[in-house]
């Protein structure tokens, strides 16, 4: 179809003028030009679009049916054209953002409340998915950035874990430094560090919370669920009851209830730790802290619209 785009314009000025030399007029192309680029629709089409006389030409039933969409699909590209114009005129930009649905409510959210007031010019579209899928959409180009976080770094500096997710194929841009915790309420932490005599060391005491306490843990495709993991596993912690579940904020939520020992975001449970309806699991071994910020694809240039969103995100973090 590609190759038939300059043939049906054309062909249209033709159908329109019903005449040959007048359609070559319009178009500022010779007659037989225009002749041989009928011929040459009515080639690649397979039928015959115009009855020829002398007075002139007609279209065909074909050449009618033809027409019709031709006429819809020109009329399409000027209306996109005009739109596009009318963006231009009011410098409106557009940028698509990828994003967790727990770091678009405690991150993204806040930043857009003051950063839109301040760029009207600027649309943006929010996609809420997990990381992969936000990596995966950057691949396809289906979205312009991604809000995200990573797990542990390989030796040389690329995130291991997202690796085989194709994360070598964008740019990470390193945004702000987050610390994955474990909380619960007094209530649920209170026989498990009280159960232990005074004479019974740390390090058994943490065992065997790890050992007989619930979890509340993302699910195990979670980028924070494996960077979790793999403080688990360094330090040989195996977890004997687990509740997963698909979001932080259900996570927070069910520790709250008192249902168990949640593993969340720091920043996201500073209100509940300092009012006392959450308290954090003292560890012998902190969490190691990781890092949330910006992606896009590798083989693309940063436009306009991401680079004045990146810089704002970055004055206010």
């Amino acid at each position: 179809m590609e190759q038939n785009l300059n043939l049906y314009r054309i062909f249209y000025e033709v159908a329109k003028c019903r005449n040959l030399s007048a359609a070559a007029k319009k178009l500022y192309i010779s007659q037989p030009a225009v002749s041989k680029s009928v011929s040459r629709l009515e080639e690649n089409l397979g039928a015959v679009l115009f009855c020829r006389s002398s007075r002139g030409v007609s279209l065909t039933p074909e050449g009618e049916l033809l027409c019709r969409h031709v006429e819809e699909a020109l009329t399409a590209l000027q209306s996109g054209e005009e739109s596009l114009r009318a963006a231009q005129g009011q410098n409106i930009r557009r940028l698509s953002i990828g994003v967790s649905t727990t770091l678009c409510k405690y991150v993204l959210l806040p930043l857009l409340k003051t950063f839109i007031p301040q760029n009207p010019g600027i649309k943006i579209a929010i996609s809420c998915r997990p990381t992969f899928e936000t990596i995966a959409a950057l691949q396809s180009a289906s979205i312009d950035i991604g809000l995200v976080g990573i797990p542990d770094t390989a030796p040389n500096g690329s995130p291991a874990a997202l690796d085989s997710a194709g994360w070598h194929t964008v740019t990470y841009l390193p945004l702000k430094s987050i610390a994955d915790i474990f909380v619960a309420t007094d209530a649920y932490l209170a026989p498990f560090l009280t159960a232990r005599t005074d004479t019974t060391s740390e390090p058994a005491k943490e065992d065997a919370i790890f050992r007989e306490a619930t979890f509340i843990m993302l699910d195990k495709d979670n980028i924070s669920r494996k960077h979790t993991d793999g403080f688990l596993s360094r330090h040989g912690i195996g977890l004997s009851h687990v509740i997963e579940v698909n979001n932080m904020d259900l996570s927070m939520d069910f520790a709250r209830a008192g249902l168990g020992i949640a593993c969340v975001i720091s920043d996201f449970v500073k209100e509940d730790i300092k009012n006392g309806t959450l308290r954090e699991l003292p560890l012998n071994h902190r969490i190691p802290k990781r890092q949330i910020g910006f992606a896009y694809p590798s083989s693309l240039p940063v436009n306009s619209a991401m680079d004045t969103f990146i810089g704002y995100c970055r004055s206010m973090l």
